[in-house]
């Protein structure tokens, strides 16, 4: 059995921990709640560029068109790596690119030299987290990285030098 001045300094120590854990969450929630009002104004700026430049080809529900463009709709390209996305987005895509074990072979221009970093950020975070996807945020620097490191391509990406060129992996 413990004394109460013991008893009265475990009870204090436990409230001072519990305190600071509740306004560590509290911080933490205000960050998060931060994050995603971020992310929903890039998403709905984002879905602006894609009802421009994206709507015609990949539908505006993301489902594509069959054998031609593929969906972005819980597409292994949107959800894996940004890099992949953004790579695609900025240089484009030809060749045949298969996307849930089905071929597509419609050409995909890229838009790095009409769309400013923060549009392409927008859009790829539309896009990732539209429908059914629920990928992180894509922020305007990212876009910058991947412009600037593939700042000498002049082609369009394929499928098999994206897939050696970037992680698979979120």
């Amino acid at each position: 059995m413990m004394d109460g001045t013991k008893m009265s300094s475990e009870v204090h120590s436990f409230v001072a921990r519990a305190a600071t854990l509740l306004s560590l969450a509290t911080v933490g929630l205000a960050v998060s709640s931060d994050r995603a009002a971020a992310q929903a104004t890039d998403a709905a700026a984002g879905q602006k560029v894609y009802a421009q430049v994206c709507l015609g080809c990949h539908t505006e529900a993301g489902t594509g068109n069959p054998g031609v463009y593929p969906p972005l709709d819980g597409s292994e390209w949107v959800n894996s790596a940004p890099e992949r996305l953004l790579n695609i987005l900025i240089h484009g895509l030809t060749g045949p690119v298969t996307v849930a074990g089905e071929e597509y072979t419609g050409l995909m221009p890229g838009w790095g030299a009409s769309l400013k970093d923060a549009e392409i950020a927008a859009v790829a975070t539309y896009i990732r987290s539209a429908w059914g996807n629920f990928s992180n945020a894509i922020s305007e620097a990212q876009v910058a990285a991947v412009r600037a490191a593939t700042k000498a391509r002049t082609t369009p990406w394929t499928a098999a030098e994206l897939v050696a060129a970037t992680p698979a992996e979120k």
